[in-house]
C-alpha cells in the first residue's frame, strides 16, 4: 500500500509537472493595477489581451460606485447563511427577476459561482435513468458536472449534427427501456476556438428526437444577440433552449451566476442543487453590483458596439495580414502559430518582456501537437492603437519563429 502523498509526490499532475519553472510567469502570473486594457506585470508596463472584461464594466465608473455604496451599506457579510436557511433578500429576487426578463425565460436561479453551480445544476437535472449527450469540446464544468452523473452519457464529435444525432439514436433506444430522458449539453461560445455552438441547429433535431437542451453561454451573454442575451437571442433560437446557463465572470466583471428555465424546472433547481443549497448566499454588494452591470448592459448599448468595433477591427487585420484565426465567430480571437512547447514560451516571454503584450498561451492536448494558439480576448476598453500595435508585433513575432529565433529545446527569453 502506498501512502496517498507519496503519489501526489511523485506525480504532480499534467500541468503541476511545470509548476518548477513556470509558476508565477505562465502559470499564477499576477497582472497589477486597474482593471483596463494596459496594466503591470512583474513592474512592467503591458497591454492586457487575457481578461474577459467584455464591456469594461470591470471598472466602469458607475459600477465602481455602485459596488463601494453597497459594500459600504451592507458590508460583505449580509446576509448571512445559505439562501434556503437564512440568506435570501429582495435583491436577490430582484435580481434574478430582471436577469430572467433580460433573457426571456419565465424565472431564474442564482449561482455562488459558474463552475460549481453549472456542474451541480448537471447533477440535479439528471438522474440514473437519463442519458446526457455532450459536445466533445464542453468546458470543464460540464465535464465535472457529468462525471458526477451515475448514468450514462455520450459525446458527439464537436458541432457535427450527424454525429449528434447518431448519439441521440443510441440514447433515445437507451432511455425506451429505463423510463428516462436525454439533456443535450453545449456551449453558446466555445472559449477556447472562439466558435459558437450550432444552437439552432440542435433546437431544430427537436422535430425529430425527444430531448432537452442545456446551454452554457458563459461566453455569449452580454456579446452576442440584438440587446446582448446571448447566442440564443443570436440565433433566433432562445425559447429552444431549456435550460440556460450564464455567468457573472465574464460580460458582467463579477462572481456568481445564474440558470434560467421554466418556472417549475427553477422551483426543483432551489430545493435540489446541492452547491447551492449548502453554500452561503451571494453578498449583497455582489448582488447590487450585478443590478448596476445588468442595468447598463441594457441601456448603454455602446458598450457592445464598441467592444464589436475592437473585435471586427482586431480579426479582420489579422486575417489580412495571413494569420489563422481558426473557426471562430465570437468575440474570443485565437490566432494559431506552427511551433512546439519551448518554441511557444519563448513567443511568450519575447511578447511579455520585449513588445510588452500579455496575452494566454495554449499549448498540446489542447491544440494539435506543434501548434500554438495565442488567445487574444477584446474588450470594449480597448482603442485602435492597441490594435494595430498588436498586429504589428504579432508579425514581427511569427517571422521570428519561422526562421527559429524561437529554440525548440530551451527557454531563451527569460
Amino acid at each position: 500500500m502506498k501512502d496517498i502523498f507519496e503519489k501526489i509526490k511523485e506525480n504532480k499532475g499534467p500541468l503541476g509537472q511545470y509548476s518548477n519553472v513556470g509558476h508565477g510567469y505562465f502559470f499564477f502570473p499576477k497582472l497589477e493595477g486597474q482593471i483596463s486594457n494596459k496594466m503591470q506585470f512583474r513592474g512592467k508596463d503591458v497591454l492586457v489581451w487575457s481578461l474577459n472584461n467584455y464591456l469594461g464594466l470591470g471598472n466602469h465608473p458607475e459600477v465602481r460606485e455602485a459596488d463601494s455604496k453597497a459594500t459600504e451599506e451592507w458590508g460583505m457579510a449580509y446576509p448571512m447563511g445559505a439562501r434556503m436557511m437564512s440568506g435570501n433578500s429582495n435583491y436577490h429576487e430582484q435580481l434574478e427577476t430582471e436577469l430572467s426578463s433580460y433573457v426571456g425565460k419565465e424565472d431564474t436561479i442564482l449561482l455562488n459561482y459558474g463552475y460549481q453551480g453549472c456542474a451541480s445544476t448537471i447533477d440535479a437535472l439528471v438522474d440514473r435513468n437519463d442519458v446526457i449527450v455532450y459536445d466533445s469540446e464542453s468546458h470543464a464544468c460540464i465535464m465535472d458536472g457529468m462525471r458526477m452523473h451515475i448514468g450514462k452519457r455520450f459525446v458527439y464529435q464537436h458541432n457535427d449534427m450527424e454525429s449528434l444525432k447518431v448519439q441521440l439514436e443510441r440514447a433515445t433506444k437507451l432511455v425506451e427501456n429505463t423510463n428516462g430522458g436525454i439533456m443535450v449539453v453545449t456551449e453558446g461560445v466555445f472559449g477556447m476556438a472562439g466558435d459558437q455552438g450550432l444552437l439552432k441547429e440542435i433546437v431544430d433535431l427537436k422535430k425529430n428526437y425527444s430531448f432537452r437542451l442545456f446551454v452554457d453561454d458563459a461566453h455569449g451573454i452580454g456579446t452576442l444577440g440584438a440587446t446582448g442575451a446571448g447566442t440564443g437571442e443570436e440565433q433566433g433560437c432562445m425559447d429552444g433552449i431549456d435550460v440556460y446557463f450564464g455567468t457573472f465572470a465574464k460580460a458582467f466583471a463579477t462572481i456568481g451566476a445564474f440558470i434560467s428555465s421554466d418556472e417549475k424546472i427553477i422551483e426543483y433547481l432551489r430545493y435540489n442543487t446541492r452547491s447551492q443549497i449548502f453554500a452561503k448566499s451571494l453578498p449583497m454588494p455582489i448582488v447590487i453590483g450585478a443590478l448596476k452591470r445588468l442595468e447598463l448592459m441594457r441601456t448603454r448599448p455602446e458598450l457592445k458596439d464598441n467592444l464589436w468595433k475592437i473585435t471586427n477591427l482586431l480579426q479582420s487585420k489579422l486575417q489580412e495580414n495571413g494569420f489563422n484565426l481558426g473557426r471562430t465567430n465570437s468575440c474570443v480571437t485565437p490566432v494559431f502559430l506552427n511551433g512546439g512547447p519551448f518554441e511557444a514560451a519563448n513567443v511568450i516571454i519575447d511578447l511579455r518582456e520585449n513588445y510588452g503584450i500579455f496575452c494566454s498561451m495554449v499549448i498540446y492536448p489542447v491544440v494539435p501537437k506543434d501548434t500554438i494558439m495565442l488567445r487574444v480576448i477584446p474588450t470594449a476598453v480597448h482603442t485602435e492603437e492597441d490594435v494595430n500595435y498588436t498586429v504589428e508585433t504579432f508579425k514581427k513575432v511569427q517571422n521570428k519563429l519561422k526562421e527559429g529565433h524561437y529554440a525548440k529545446d530551451k527557454i531563451l527569453y527569460a
